[in-house]
């Protein structure tokens, strides 16, 4: 690992504002994204992404099984316009976002140790959750669905660790 942050127990690895979290500056999570920006909505609240480190969930730098906890809440939408108050929210997903979303996964399970949690947000809005999840092959444990029309899916995956 070449960073300068003391590795903690938790990874958000696309922690956008923080939207999910009791704690936005819990103190066990280092909280990750590839944006570092701040916004005034349409509704004059302010947005504002700041993570501990900026990085592409992609790509992570970090050494293998560092975190015993990784949370992978990526952007959901790649139908948003440029500036709109969802993608400034949520982010975007480009045009190979199945490829993005397979190395997003790929990379959330290397930086995980062994029997390590992974909790994995999905709005199916615009893409089923089915076909995300087509993109690792490892096996969910549970879910659950909520939101007004129960879209958003919380999912629970465990790294299988030498059995």
């Amino acid at each position: 690992m070449n960073l300068n942050i003391h590795p903690k127990p938790v990874l958000d690895a696309c922690c956008g504002s923080r939207m999910s979290w009791f704690d936005k500056a819990n103190q066990l999570t280092l909280f990750g994204d590839i944006r570092t920006e701040t916004h005034t909505l349409c509704d004059g609240r302010t947005l504002n992404v700041e993570p501990d480190i900026q990085m592409d969930f992609r790509d992570m730098p970090f050494d293998d099984g560092l975190f015993k906890l990784v949370v992978f809440d990526p952007p959901h939408l790649i139908n948003a316009g440029k500036r709109s108050w969802l993608a400034l929210k949520y982010g975007v997903l480009g045009e190979h976002w199945k490829d993005d979303l397979r190395a997003g996964f790929s990379e959330c399970f290397r930086v995980l140790a062994d029997d390590g949690i992974l909790i994995f947000k999905w709005n199916e809005i615009q893409i089923s959750t089915n076909e995300v999840l087509k993109l690792t092959d490892q096996t969910p444990l549970f879910g659950h669905k909520s939101g007004k029309r129960s879209g958003t899916h919380w999912i629970t995956f465990m790294k299988q660790g030498s059995l």
